[in-house]
């Protein structure tokens, strides 16, 4: 299956709050959309602190709204700071509601319904 999504610049103001990300939800709504693309640049950092919520929060809204989240590029600095974080982007991978693909040949397999590395 392949996914239709709604892909955000690289350049722009960061998602920085759980209303972000409804403001986010609202951009998709009657895009006929089923993933948000977003950029690690358009994150704040707080977003890869699991302590403050902001990744779950953005997780379970778009969810609900039943839109996968995809975030793009490289998280490796993350990960190496938390082992919260690898797990959580590890159990990400394997479920059907949130990927984080490091490049653009990953991301244009996940939205062609390939397997992704």
């Amino acid at each position: 299956m392949t996914l239709k999504p709604l892909r955000l610049d690289a350049e722009g103001p960061l998602l920085a709050t759980p209303a972000d990300f409804s403001q986010l939800i609202g951009a998709a709504w009657g895009r006929e959309v089923d993933a948000v693309v977003i950029p690690t640049s358009r994150l704040h950092p707080d977003f890869f602190s699991l302590s403050t919520r902001l990744a779950g929060e953005a997780l379970q809204k778009l969810t609900q709204h039943g839109l996968m989240l995809v975030v793009l590029g490289d998280v490796s600095v993350h990960l190496e700071k938390s082992q919260s974080l690898r797990d959580f982007v590890h159990e990400a991978n394997r479920g059907r509601h949130a990927r984080f693909v490091a490049s653009e040949a990953a991301l244009a397999q996940l939205l062609a319904g390939e397997k992704t590395p």
